[in-house]
C-alpha cells in the first residue's frame, strides 16, 4: 500500500510541477490533462510494440480500488474541506434556490436522461436495459462539488452564481446518490420501488444523514469552544471527518451529505465562536492543502484511468450524443428554470447559461459507475460515464472563465 500511496504522490507532483512550469491550466484541469495526454501516447507506444510502461500503468491502477477510494476515503474529507469555506448566512438567502435545483432538477435529470438514452441506443448497436439508463442518469445528473469548486475558484463568477453552483453540487449528489441506490435495489430484487418505499430510502438516507452530520458538528464545536490550540483543533477537525464518515457508511445513511452539514457548522458556527484567529488561520491552512494535494491526486487517477477504458466506435458515437444530452438535460432542468425565474432566483442577468455550463460532472460519477455489478451493462456505463467526465473537465472547466466574463461583465457583489 505504501509502494501505491508513493507511486500516485510522486506522479501527482511532478505533473503538478510540469503543469505549472510550462502548460499554465487551473490546477485541476491542468494534472488530469497532462495525465490523459501520457496515457493515450502510452496506449499509442502499446500498439507500436513497446508494452513496458502500458503494463506497469495498467497494474498500477487495477492494484486500486477507485469506487472505494473516492467514496470511502477522499470524499469524506473533500466534501468537509469544501463546506468549511461557505458562509451560512449567504447560502441561507439561496436556500430554496439551491434545494430546488438540488432535489428536483437532479430527479427530473435522472428521468430525463434514462429515458432518452434508452430511445437513442436503439439508433446504435449497444445494448442496454432501461433500468441500467436510469442508473446512469442518476450518476450523472450530479454536478460534483469536488470538481465545481476547484475550478470556479479560477473562473471569476459572481459571487451569488459562485454560491448557488456550489451550494448545489453539494447537496445534489447526496440525491444522486440517493436515487442511485434505488435503482440498484431495483435491479438487485427485480421490483418497481414504490412511492412509500422511495420516501423511507431519502429520509433515511438524507435526512438520517444531515442528522448525523449536525450532532458531529456540534459536538465538535463544543469542544473546539472549551480549547484554545489549533494542534488539538485541527485534529479534532480531522478525526471528526474520518470517524463520522464510517459511522454514516456503518449507519447506511448518506455520508456525503453529513460532511457537508458538518462543514457548515464547524465553517461557520465553529469560525465565529469556537476559534481563535491564530486557531482559525491554521485550520483553513490545514484544510486547503489537503483539499488541493487530494484534488490533484484525485483528478491524475481519472486521466489515468484511460487505459483501463474499453472503447469501440458505437461506444464513442454513443458518447458523443450522450454528452450532447447530458447538456441539453443540464439545460432545460436547471438553465431554463433560472432564465424563465430569474427575478425570484434573484441571480445576475445571463447566469442560466453559466450554471448550465458549470455544472461539471468529475469522480463521483466515475466511482459510481465502477460500483455497479461486473457485466457487459457495467461496461456500457463506465465508458459513457467517463467520456462524459472528460468533456465536462477538460472543455466545460477550461472555458467557463471565459464564458463567465462574456455573459456577466461586471462581478456581482451581493
Amino acid at each position: 500500500m505504501l509502494d501505491i500511496i508513493a507511486a500516485f504522490l510522486c506522479i501527482t507532483a511532478l505533473l503538478a510541477y510540469l503543469n505549472r512550469r510550462y502548460v499554465g491550466l487551473p490546477p485541476t484541469i491542468g494534472v488530469m490533462a497532462i495525465a490523459l495526454v501520457l496515457s493515450l501516447l502510452n496506449m499509442a507506444l502499446d500498439k507500436l510494440g513497446f508494452h513496458a510502461l502500458h503494463t506497469y500503468e495498467q497494474s498500477l491502477l487495477k492494484s486500486i480500488d477507485f469506487s472505494e477510494l473516492l467514496m470511502q476515503g477522499m470524499l469524506s474529507l473533500l466534501l468537509f474541506a469544501g463546506a468549511l469555506h461557505i458562509n451560512l448566512s449567504h447560502l441561507r438567502a439561496f436556500r430554496w434556490q439551491i434545494a430546488s435545483l438540488a432535489v428536483v432538477g437532479t430527479t427530473l435529470s435522472t428521468l430525463f436522461i434514462g429515458y432518452a438514452l434508452w430511445y437513442l441506443l436503439a439508433l446504435t448497436d449497444l445494448d442496454l436495459p432501461l433500468v441500467y439508463c436510469l442508473v446512469f442518469g442518476a450518476l450523472i445528473s450530479p454536478t460534483d462539488p469536488i470538481a465545481v469548486q476547484g475550478i470556479l475558484k479560477s473562473a471569476g463568477a459572481p459571487e451569488s452564481v459562485e454560491l448557488v453552483i456550489s451550494g448545489e453540487s453539494l447537496f445534489n449528489d447526496g440525491v444522486g446518490v440517493v436515487l442511485f441506490s434505488l435503482i440498484l435495489a431495483m435491479i438487485a430484487s427485480g421490483n418497481s420501488p414504490t412511492v412509500l418505499g422511495a420516501s423511507e430510502l431519502l429520509l433515511k438516507e438524507a435526512g438520517g444523514g444531515a442528522l448525523l452530520g449536525a450532532v458531529f458538528g456540534f459536538v465538535v464545536y463544543r469542544m473546539l469552544k472549551s480549547i484554545d490550540s489549533y494542534h488539538e483543533e485541527v485534529l479534532i477537525t480531522l478525526a471528526s471527518v474520518l470517524g463520522g464518515y464510517a459511522l454514516a457508511t456503518h449507519l447506511h445513511v448518506s455520508g456525503p451529505l453529513a460532511m457537508v452539514v458538518m462543514g457548515l457548522i464547524v465553517g461557520n458556527q465553529g469560525r465565529s465562536h469556537a476559534m481563535s484567529e491564530q486557531t482559525e488561520k491554521n485550520v483553513d491552512m490545514f484544510w486547503e492543502l489537503l483539499d488541493e494535494i487530494l484534488n490533484a491526486v484525485l483528478f491524475v487517477i481519472i486521466g489515468l484511468e484511460v487505459v483501463l477504458i474499453h472503447f469501440s466506435n458505437a461506444l464513442l458515437a454513443t458518447g458523443l450524443m450522450v454528452i450532447v444530452l447530458t447538456l441539453v438535460s443540464r439545460l432545460l432542468t436547471v438553465g431554463a428554470p433560472i432564465a424563465l425565474l430569474g427575478e425570484r432566483f434573484r441571480l445576475p442577468k445571463g447566469s442560466w447559461s453559466v450554471i448550465t455550463w458549470g455544472g461539471l460532472r468529475g469522480g463521483i460519477s466515475v466511482a459510481l459507475a465502477l460500483s455497479l455489478p461486473h457485466g457487459d451493462a457495467r461496461d456500457i456505463v463506465v465508458s459513457l460515464t467517463y467520456l462524459v467526465v472528460v468533456f465536462s473537465i477538460l472543455v466545460q472547466g477550461m472555458t467557463i472563465g471565459k464564458l463567465v466574463k462574456r455573459v456577466i461583465p461586471c462581478r456581482d457583489k451581493s
